[in-house]
């Protein structure tokens, strides 16, 4: 078969590939994502909706959770809801939400009486900084390959704007609605301009 009559699926692995799913598999699908990500459900929702289940490709993903991440409320939570509603309108994203929410709800009103009752333990509280550590480190993979897309296309600019943000909060102390205000505005300015050479570019 030549090259040409190939699906463009096939031939741009960074494109989803699998069809949209339904109420259930939605519902499944962030049920384990949750009762999975222990200290942060970022990494298990992104290796599940992009390498597992292949939903969206990792530009998409990026793009998705940076619109849930400038939203109020918890960014996983807007993500389900985001995610949801965009295959399957206002059922898919209660379906994701409810997977997500639910199963966490009860092992944790179970684990806090518990923990009521256990929290002085020693041996536990060295558990729970063992967690907190292991938390950490999947949350900087996660960062990394959330980094992966603009690396690959050299996206310096888009880099350089990610670093003076992380300096702005995580060095300097500034507000995050000070930052994000600045931030924004100005990564917009970037995309439509960057968008719009290229158009140029384009034309003959």
């Amino acid at each position: 078969m030549p090259p040409d009559s190939l699906p463009a699926a096939a031939s741009a692995p960074n494109l989803p590939t699998s069809p949209p799913p339904g109420l259930i598999a939605l519902f499944v699908a962030f049920a384990k994502m949750s009762l999975s990500g222990f200290g942060g459900v970022l990494a298990f929702a992104r290796r599940a909706i992009v390498e597992q289940h292949h939903w969206m490709s990792a530009e998409e993903f990026n793009e998705t959770f940076a619109l849930c991440h400038f939203l109020p409320g918890p960014n996983i939570v807007n993500l389900s809801v985001v995610f949801g509603s965009r295959f399957r309108g206002i059922a898919g994203g209660l379906a994701a939400f409810t997977g997500l929410i639910g199963p966490p709800v009860v092992i944790v009103t179970i684990l806090a009486a518990l923990y009521a009752h256990f929290g002085e333990v020693e041996a536990l509280r060295r558990i729970l900084a063992g967690v907190a550590c292991a938390a950490v480190g999947l949350l900087m993979a996660v960062v990394l390959r959330m980094m992966m897309p603009l690396l690959k296309k050299r996206d310096y600019i888009g880099l350089a704007l990610m670093a003076a943000v992380f300096a702005a909060i995580g060095l300097l102390r500034l507000p995050l609605p000070a930052v994000l205000l600045v931030a924004i505005p100005i990564s917009i300015a970037i995309s439509f301009a960057i968008r719009r050479r290229a158009q140029r570019q384009a034309k003959p």
